[in-house]
């Protein structure tokens, strides 16, 4: 049978593939926002500034403090591809979400799992990149290749999850081809998949099976609870497969974003080191909004993995914060092995 020899969760956004000095770019979309998420509530950007005033956030939003950040950031990521260089799983399930990269108003899948032979990606035209938001295509590198390319993925593991998953009743919704959309901003595969492949992986990407799920956009997000008993069936449809490939299990994305709360973070954490389902999975949805939603990737995978001997802890945790409001993101590193 198949076993599952690595879990890894990391942060996947922008702010690890960008300098200190462009983390600043995105702070007029910032300002501009008026719905901020944070704490079950929304609010502008000087409603944030005047709630979290007695944090003292100012003082953590300085270059100085901003490059000390980004080094412990990247440090935290070579970690991360170290310990997958040492173990090298034979194949990896990916568990990431969607930004309308690949899903748009036509289809927004609650589950979509990809079981193509190839997975591709490429860099955006010059036309798309001039679609990008304000400090976003600086951090392109970060999860897409130099040029047009080709992943293995893993058909057959990913139609046993599908099977399975059907089986015990998630309607899940299957994808053998990544779509393409004439004058979308955004070509390949999402940035929360390609960062594990130029990152983690180091561009040696493994067979893979990306599973996507829809984190962001009401009204079909899957719940916490749903989250971790899909996980679940991941873990049962590897334990099944009737191989002795090895495997690796990630989630992709969070930790708290686009404002960081690291009260928040710290319960995650706990509730991860203590293999805490009850805390994971009695997640308010008010507070898995927004980028904090990607903490629902780190539930899946959470479902996969507790039953599994795998032991670890956290790399390290670091918020990076880019205003006084609290806006920024709030990085995250944990390994299983």
């Amino acid at each position: 049978m198949a076993e599952i020899v690595l879990g890894m969760w990391t942060s996947h956004g922008p702010t690890l593939s960008t300098t200190p000095e462009q983390w600043t770019l995105r702070l007029p979309a910032d300002r501009e926002k008026t719905d901020h998420p944070f704490r079950g509530s929304t609010y502008s950007f000087d409603e944030l500034v005047e709630l979290r005033k007695g944090e003292n956030l100012a003082t953590q939003v300085s270059l100085s403090e901003r490059q000390s950040r980004h080094a412990r950031c990247q440090a935290a990521i070579a970690r991360m591809a170290q310990k997958w260089a040492e173990l090298r799983p034979d194949v990896a399930v990916i568990l990431g979400n969607d930004q309308r990269e690949l899903f748009l108003d036509d289809l927004i899948p609650s589950i979509d799992v990809f079981w193509g032979e190839t997975i591709w990606d490429q860099p955006a035209t010059p036309e798309q990149a001039r679609r990008y938001p304000p400090g976003i295509h600086e951090a392109e590198w970060g999860h897409s290749p130099p040029e047009y390319r080709e992943y293995p993925g893993a058909p057959e593991l990913g139609r046993r999850i599908i099977e399975t998953a059907v089986t015990n009743g998630f309607d899940v919704a299957q994808s053998r081809m990544l779509p393409v959309h004439p004058g979308h901003w955004y070509s390949g595969i999402g940035h929360a998949f390609g960062f594990i492949y130029r990152m983690i992986m180091q561009d040696q990407v493994v067979p893979n099976v990306p599973i996507i799920q829809n984190t962001f956009f009401p009204p079909n997000q899957p719940p916490a609870r749903r989250c971790f008993e899909f996980g679940k069936t991941v873990a049962e449809a590897i334990r099944e497969w009737d191989t002795d490939k090895r495997v690796a299990i990630f989630g992709s994305g969070g930790m708290s974003h686009f404002v960081i709360d690291e009260e928040l973070d710290w319960a995650f954490f706990k509730a991860l080191n203590h293999r805490d389902e009850k805390a994971l999975t009695s997640m308010a949805e008010a507070d898995l909004q927004s980028g904090t939603s990607e903490l629902k990737n780190w539930i899946t995978a959470a479902g996969a993995l507790f039953e599994t001997g795998l032991e670890g802890g956290m790399v390290d945790y670091v918020p990076c914060y880019r205003s006084e409001a609290g806006t920024g993101t709030a990085n995250g590193w944990v390994y299983w092995e």
